[in-house]
């Protein structure tokens, strides 16, 4: 299926990366592509092993006369992000990515490529099957359900691996060097509602589509829309002006992607139904033209629909619309200290309808742990207001800048070396394993680097092509000069 891969160089690194594509690796689903890794280091007959959680880990000595070299880990991830248009035929537990090339990128047809972090995968799979690449002792951990919790980093164990230096290949800018990161937290509300029998009067579907999505992290700060603020601030207008009722909304999907899609099936009276028609439509005009230039394809829809038999209570409605207008979506704060960096935000990710409850989850990122508490505190407090029931997940730690780790000046001058210029070394507000793997394995020298991607967490997901060379150029002269 993914034959046009092939014929991209690097040929090993790709080749590999056609291979991945054809496997299903949901979060928390990744058996498949955990027994495709084991099988690949056995039948190479290097030491192959997973542990309790499912992440794998491939070692392979050193090249002759590179023995007395420090052991290095390179880490990606095995799962991915999941998503996809909504005109778009697709099970990710079972069906292959279907890559294409288009000019110079490479892109999915309507669903995320999945090159986060395939392709980190791929570039570590090409260096442990090589044959003439110079390198010290190194091992390769492929970490399970990055995406949905990180929880495959957090329960790894403190001795399982041998390096003090690792290399994580999850980074999305290529000539980036990263050595730092956010630490993030996940908060949860549920708001029930009862059921009423629906009013007369006649159905409509209100959905906002089109949005780019995108990470919630590295993409918070770029001014795309979250379709489920753009779709309540709809509702909540209308509110104000006429009489409806609610049967359903929902928007958004994971936790660490901006909303692309939010739609809610409303009854309203046939006297107020052609106003109603017209407000949308004229938001439909003002929501593109202030997206204009970040959103191009944004739209709002509204469509006729048949009656639903039963409609929410409508304390809740009320609750709801003043609710998902109040919680904040977006940059709470940049630092003080390193210019054009979000040191804290909020992700508005999803609203969903399960067990007669309003479930919205949003995520919450800083670089300070206080200011992340902080952020989650103040989403609770929006969700205490309306009596919903609220919870927290238990985090994910930050990464620590180190100015002086002794695998960056390696990289930079490697870098400089290799392409006759700095690269650029930052922090990311994005969260990253290192965070998590840094707390167990304390002095753990860290870096992040990898190939330009875009729209990640979305179907607009794409790898720039020439930068994955540029990549592997790099990676291969760390190894060497480490």
């Amino acid at each position: 299926m993914n034959e046009e891969l092939k014929a991209l160089e690097p040929k090993k690194v790709f080749e590999y990366f056609a291979e991945i594509l054809e496997i299903p690796r949901p979060s928390k689903k990744e058996d498949k592509i955990i027994a495709y890794l084991l099988n690949w280091g056995e039948t190479r007959k290097l030491e192959t092993f997973r542990d309790k959680i499912g992440n794998v880990i491939i070692r392979k000595p050193a090249t002759k006369g590179y023995e007395s070299k420090p052991w290095v880990c390179l880490q990606s991830h095995m799962d991915m992000v999941c998503e996809k248009n909504s005109d778009k035929d697709f099970d990710f537990d079972k069906d292959s990515i279907e890559a294409y090339v288009e000019d110079g990128w490479l892109k999915a047809k309507g669903t995320t490529l999945g090159a986060d972090d395939g392709i980190g995968m791929a570039m570590a799979l090409a260096i442990l099957d090589s044959d003439d690449i110079e390198h010290g002792n190194i091992e390769c951990l492929f970490t399970v359900d990055e995406e949905t919790g990180l929880s495959g980093a957090e329960a790894l164990s403190p001795d399982a691996l041998k390096s003090r230096i690792l290399i994580n290949l999850d980074s999305e800018d290529e000539g980036e060097l990263f050595i730092g990161c956010a630490g993030g937290k996940d908060t949860l509300a549920k708001l029930h509602y009862e059921k009423e029998t629906a009013p007369e009067g006649i159905a409509y579907k209100i959905s906002v589509l089109g949005g780019k999505g995108g990470h919630s992290g590295d993409d918070i700060n770029k001014g795309l829309a979250n379709a489920n603020k753009v779709l309540n601030r709809i509702l909540w207008s209308i509110n104000r002006e006429m009489e409806f009722a609610l049967s359903s909304f929902e928007g958004g999907n994971l936790r660490n992607a901006i909303a692309r899609e939010a739609n809610a099936v409303v009854i309203i009276g046939e006297g107020d139904s052609k106003e109603m028609i017209s407000m949308v439509e004229k938001y439909n005009d003002d929501i593109r033209f202030e997206f204009r230039s970040t959103e191009p394809n944004l739209k709002v829809k509204i469509e006729e629909v048949p009656c639903p038999k039963e409609v929410i209570d409508v304390m809740t409605q009320e609750d709801l619309l003043n609710l998902l207008y109040a919680v904040p979506h977006g940059v709470l704060s940049m630092s003080r200290e390193i210019e054009n960096f979000v040191e804290t935000s909020t992700n508005l990710a999803s609203v969903k309808m399960i067990d007669d409850c309003f479930v919205i989850a949003t995520s919450q990122r800083s670089s300070i742990e206080t200011a992340k508490d902080a952020a989650c505190d103040r989403n609770e407090a929006c969700f205490q207001l309306v009596g919903a029931e609220v919870s927290h997940g238990d985090g994910y730690p930050g990464w620590a800048p180190n100015p002086d780790s002794k695998i960056l000046k390696v990289a930079e001058e490697s870098y400089i070396r290799l392409f006759g210029k700095k690269p650029i070394v930052r922090a990311i507000h994005a969260g990253l394993e290192c965070g998590l793997i840094g707390e167990k394995y304390k002095g753990m020298d860290m870096i992040s680097f990898g190939p330009t991607l875009r729209g990640v967490h979305s179907p607009d997901e794409k790898l720039e092509i020439s930068t994955v060379e540029l990549c592997w150029k790099h990676t291969l002269d760390v190894l060497k000069n480490v």
